[in-house]
């Protein structure tokens, strides 16, 4: 039977009676989905407790409800915030409490009278265990604390690089990976072994011709070490006289010698202690000196020059070379113990004749470093320009690439840099020219580079490299040897294709008995293109 209209419910006419049902109603409702509630009054005493919140009292050490109400809050819910609540008239809707009872999801508002003072709040218990009810947001959670943690741990690495930078002269990593430009296999490929060694305390041997780069890696592998906090030094063999590289490498004691410091000075390897120490032209360091070196590197001692004492040392060596060790040490120039202890993580630093399809990259990068060094906008290079650096050898590498682009960005009174600005300065330079390449990239090339040009340049060269090969399988083989390639003189069943017409217009169809054949044998361009993987085109 249906309830009449006289006796249906209805809402209060009045304000005051529609604010204390909504009141009664969330009261209510809060109470039913929520897993416990709690009142405190203005003192923060505990006045009332619903059933819900009565299952935690055992876990906070309460037999009874009688010893949980009339308690102040504090002394029988650990770090709870109710009476900053209470103090601050401020409600704290959303919260995580940790107690001995376990983790929960919290909410504490503030209970006011009608004059808005506070006279007491309601604890409400959201959730318990939120570890299982609420993962996504734990999971949200602990993935900010992490990224807060790696903030953190790295704001401590910036400040102990700063202290280093105060006390040991700047000597930090100047470079990362990101600075090695290139996405050629070849630069890819030195970049990925690069890392392997940075996660390695092994001894690194760069080798590479000058100016490709071998400094730069150095300084990228101590930046993604585990020693990264620690100080850089770099000692250039090659640059330093015979007679003080071993003053430099070992120290020298206070007093050591006429003129000596009387405070003495520390040696690179002191300098590097807890570092990275790049050794550059290993390959020229003296034969006199290569078992001292040795033996420090043995034992992570060194004696300073004028002293008895050793000093302990802990440092990564890093050396680079643009000699032919194995040839050094086969003609008795290098010592053959020191190159094992060495050539431990070896890495070949490809020159950039061998990486042609980053010279783009390279130009536009050193094109704008060298604007922001001048305080001028960075050069622009027109195709036949670009197609003139990517045809060079570069016996220089990288670090003659930068020199023709600095002379021709000093040398040019244009902001636009063509081919023939550029072969001028090559030949100045005693470089013989090698003729620009169509396209800016050497046919045959697999490097990005080469992909960027237009699509349908790359399927014409595509097509003719095809059909080539197909034609070379077609003459080479015996079976085929009484047929003659299309094009060829005396050829009177097919005229000379223009520019080698595509597959489809050169397949010759199976003699009649081998297509009875289960395997049979193709000869023509067709047949080639099946042996290869391929299928033949369709007609």
């Amino acid at each position: 039977m249906s309830q009449s209209t006289e006796d249906a419910p209805v809402l209060p006419l009045d304000a005051d009676g529609i604010l204390a049902l909504a009141a009664r109603s969330m009261f209510q409702l809060f109470s039913s989905v929520s897993q416990g509630m709690f009142l405190v009054d203005r003192a923060g005493r505990i006045v009332w407790v619903n059933e819900g919140y009565r299952r935690f009292l055992p876990d906070l050490g309460l037999g009874s409800v009688e010893q949980f109400v009339g308690r102040m809050v504090e002394e029988v819910i650990p770090n709870t915030q109710m009476r900053r609540v209470l103090e601050t008239g401020q409600p704290v809707l959303i919260d995580l409490l940790t107690n001995r009872a376990g983790t929960f999801v919290v909410s504490r508002i503030p209970l006011r009278d009608e004059a808005q003072q506070v006279i007491g709040a309601i604890g409400i218990v959201l959730f318990d265990h939120p570890e299982t009810t609420l993962q996504p947001l734990i999971s949200k959670f602990a993935l900010l604390q992490r990224d807060l943690d790696d903030a953190r741990r790295e704001l401590a690495v910036q400040r102990g690089r700063s202290r280093l930078e105060q006390a040991g002269g700047g000597r930090r990593a100047k470079y990362t990976f990101a600075s090695f430009v290139g996405s050629s296999a070849a630069a890819v490929e030195v970049k990925r072994q690069a890392r392997r060694a940075a996660q390695s305390l092994s001894p690194v041997l760069l080798l590479g011709e000058t100016g490709t780069g071998k400094e730069l890696l150095a300084h990228a592998i101590h930046a993604a070490s585990s020693r990264a906090s620690g100080p850089f030094v770099s000692v250039n063999i090659a640059a330093i006289p015979d007679t003080l590289l071993e003053a430099e490498f070992f120290g020298v004691a206070p007093g050591a010698y006429t003129g000596a410091d009387r405070r003495g000075r520390d040696g690179k390897f002191k300098l590097a202690d807890g570092g990275t120490l790049f050794l550059d032209e290993i390959g020229d360091m003296p034969p006199h000196l290569q078992a001292k070196l040795l033996r420090a590197l043995q034992e992570g001692e060194i004696e300073p020059l004028g002293s008895n004492q050793l000093v302990s040392f802990d440092v990564r060596v890093v050396a680079a070379t643009s000699h032919d060790l194995p040839a050094l040490v086969r003609d008795g120039r290098f010592r053959e113990d020191l190159f094992y202890r060495l050539h431990v993580l070896p890495i070949r630093v490809p020159p950039l004749r061998e990486r042609r399809g980053d010279i783009p990259a390279l130009v536009e990068v050193l094109g704008e470093d060298l604007a922001l060094r001048n305080g001028t906008a960075p050069p622009e290079l027109l195709p036949d320009a670009l197609a003139l650096l990517v045809a060079q050898s570069w016996r220089g590498n990288i670090r003659e690439l930068r020199n023709l682009l600095e002379q021709a960005v000093m040398r040019s009174d244009t902001q636009a840099i063509d081919g023939a600005q550029l072969a001028q300065l090559l030949r100045e330079s005693g470089v013989e020219l090698a003729p620009p390449v169509p396209d800016g990239v050497p046919p045959g090339t697999d490097d990005a580079a080469h992909l960027l040009r237009p699509l349908a340049v790359q399927v014409a060269e595509l097509e003719r490299r095809a059909i080539a090969a197909a034609l070379a399988a077609h003459v080479s083989r015996p079976e085929c040897a009484g047929e003659r390639a299309p094009g060829r003189a005396g050829d009177a069943r097919r005229a000379p294709p223009p520019r080698l017409q595509p597959v489809e217009r050169l397949e010759r169809p199976p003699a009649p008995d081998r297509a009875r054949r289960g395997d049979p044998v193709r000869c023509g361009p067709a047949g080639a293109a099946r042996r290869a993987g391929g299928q033949p085109a369709a007609r």
